[in-house]
């Protein structure tokens, strides 16, 4: 059973290797013509972050998302490549 959630949380991990490095190739994409499609996609969550004051601390929440398409082409590959390892 621990084997199972191993697994698990390193298929969470290569998702994330995928979401991360397809955002900054989709981010370096914007600026070659011919692959300005990768940057296309959308950014969703808080806009303005919520503030929470206690007089004694502060806490600011904040949650934003930018998916394009060279993130979800991230994402697929992750999978992809944890599958066949």
């Amino acid at each position: 059973m621990a084997t199972r959630e191993k697994n698990i949380w390193i298929l969470i991990l290569f998702l994330l290797a995928g979401l991360v490095i397809g955002g900054l190739i989709g981010n370096i994409a914007k600026n070659v013509d011919f692959l300005w499609w990768l940057s296309y996609g959308e950014e969703f969550g808080l806009t303005s972050p919520i503030t929470l004051d206690l007089s004694v601390i502060a806490i600011t929440f904040g949650l934003s998302f930018k998916i394009n398409i060279a993130s979800i082409i991230g994402m697929a590959i992750s999978v992809f490549i944890y599958r066949k390892v």
